[in-house]
C-alpha cells in the first residue's frame, strides 16, 4: 500500500473479512458448516504431521511455498505484501540455507509461488506471483516473474523476467499461482465468493499484457494453488480445508488440513503422494497431509487414462491457434462442470449479501481511521 495508513486498512480489512466468512459460513446451514469442521478438525492420520517451522525470523509472513523440483531437501517461500522481492531456501530442519533477490523485480502484493522444470533443458524454474489486489481494481495489472532455480545453495541476486497480465473479465483480488509441469502453461486462481481458474496464454510475451481467460470455477476464498509434480492433478486450498482435481471443473475430492491461524500456501510432496501446507507468523509451521488412499486411487486412474497419448494435463479446451477458450464456449458439459463447481461452494445468496454488506460497512469505518492515522 505505500503507506502504514493503507496498511492498516488492508490488513484490518482481511481480518473482518475472515470474520464475516465464517459468519456466512454459520449462515450456510449445517451441510456447510460440516464442511468447515471438517477442514478445521484435529485428525493426526488424516490431516498431517507438522513437517517443520520456519526458524529464520526473517520469515513473518510465508505466503507462498513450493518443493525444490532439483534440490533434495529443499523448501522455497517468501513473504507476503510490503517486502523486498527475496525468497527463502530452506532445509527440512526449517533453518534458512540460502537467501535470493531478484534483481529487476518489485514485490507490490506477492502472494504466491510455484515451482517447475523447463521441458526443453530439465533446469528448475521460480515463478513469484505479484497477484495480490486486496480492492479488487486497485492495480491496472499484474505480474509474475520468472527466475531459474539457483543451482547453488548460497545468497545470490537473480535475475528475473517480468510477465504482465490482466483478466478477460474485469479486476480480481488473487493469491494462488500454479505451472503445469508438462506444458509449462501458467494458471491463476482468483480469491472470491464466486472465484475462478484463469489461464495464461500458451505463450508468455514480455513486450505485452498477457491476457487471462477464465477456465473454471474455484472454491470461496482460495489462498494457494499447485499442481502434482507430474502434472495428474492439482489442488485448491482454502481457508478450511483443500479440493483435488483432475482438471479445472473436474472435482476429485477435498482433503482436510491440520487447523492453522491463517491457512496461505499449499504445495505437493515431490512423490505427489502428499500435501504441504503453511502458514504465516515468525515461526510459523509447515505441516505434511497425506492424501488419502481414494484420491491416490483416482489420480492414479487420470494418470493410467493419460499416458498413452501424452495429454495428460487440466488444461482448458483450446483452439488450434493455442487459444484458451471458457467454460461457455467449452459446451454444456463444461457449463454444467462450472455451475456444479460455483454451487459446491455450500454458501447461499444470503451469506453472500450479508457479507457484502458488512464489508462495506467496515470499509467505510477503516476508511475513517486511515485518514485519521495519516
Amino acid at each position: 500500500m505505500g503507506s502504514k495508513a493503507g496498511e492498516i486498512v488492508v490488513r484490518t480489512l482481511a481480518s473482518a473479512g475472515a470474520v464475516v466468512l465464517a459468519g456466512a459460513v454459520a449462515l450456510a446451514g449445517p451441510q456447510a458448516q460440516a464442511q468447515a469442521r471438517a477442514g478445521t478438525a484435529a485428525r493426526d492420520d488424516d490431516e498431517g504431521r507438522l513437517l517443520f517451522t520456519f526458524k529464520d525470523r526473517r520469515i513473518t509472513e510465508s505466503s507462498g511455498l513450493a518443493v525444490s523440483p532439483t534440490h533434495p531437501d529443499v523448501y522455497y517461500t517468501h513473504n507476503d505484501s510490503s517486502a523486498a522481492p527475496v525468497f527463502y531456501a530452506v532445509g527440512p530442519n526449517g533453518r534458512t540455507r540460502a537467501t535470493f533477490t531478484l534483481r529487476g523485480a518489485s514485490a507490490r502484493d506477492w502472494e504466491g509461488m510455484a515451482a517447475s522444470k523447463d521441458p526443453a533443458t530439465g533446469r528448475g524454474v521460480l515463478w513469484f506471483a505479484d497477484i495480490g489486489d486486496n480492492f479488487d481494481g486497485a492495480w491496472p495489472d499484474v505480474s509474475v516473474y520468472r527466475v531459474d532455480e539457483p543451482t547453488a545453495m548460497r545468497d545470490a541476486t537473480l535475475p528475473a523476467v517480468r510477465y504482465r497480465f490482466r483478466y478477460e473479465d474485469g479486476k480480481h483480488n488473487a493469491e494462488s499461482v500454479m505451472v503445469h509441469p508438462r506444458t509449462g502453461r501458467l494458471y491463476i486462481v482468483t480469491k472470491q465468493f464466486a472465484g475462478g481458474v484463469y489461464a495464461a496464454p500458451k505463450r508468455l510475451r514480455t513486450d505485452r499484457i498477457n491476457v487471462l481467460r477464465r477456465v473454471g470455477s474455484a472454491p470461496i476464498m482460495a489462498t494457494d494453488a499447485a499442481y502434482a509434480p507430474d502434472g495428474s492433478s492439482f489442488v485448491i486450498r482454502t481457508y478450511f480445508s483443500a479440493t483435488v482435481y483432475r482438471a479445472p471443473g473436474k472435482e476429485i475430492s477435498r482433503v482436510s488440513m491440520p487447523p492453522l491461524d491463517q491457512a496461505e500456501s499449499i504445495a505437493y510432496t515431490s512423490d505427489g503422494r502428499a500435501l504441504l501446507t503453511g502458514s504465516e507468523g515468525v515461526g510459523s509451521p509447515v505441516y505434511r497431509v497425506p492424501l488419502p488412499e481414494r484420491v491416490l486411487r483416482e489420480i492414479d486412474a487420470t494418470r493410467a487414462k493419460a499416458a498413452g497419448d501424452r495429454k495428460a494435463a487440466p488444461t482448458p479446451t483450446g483452439s488450434a491457434d493455442g487459444r484458451a477458450t471458457t467454460a461457455a464456449d467449452a459446451g454444456p458439459d463444461a457449463r454444467r462442470d462450472a455451475r456444479a463447481a460455483d454451487a459446491d461452494a455450500g454458501v447461499p445468496n444470503r451469506a453472500v449479501a450479508l457479507w457484502l454488506a458488512v464489508a462495506a460497512g467496515a470499509t467505510g469505518v477503516i476508511t475513517f481511521i486511515a485518514r485519521r492515522a495519516r
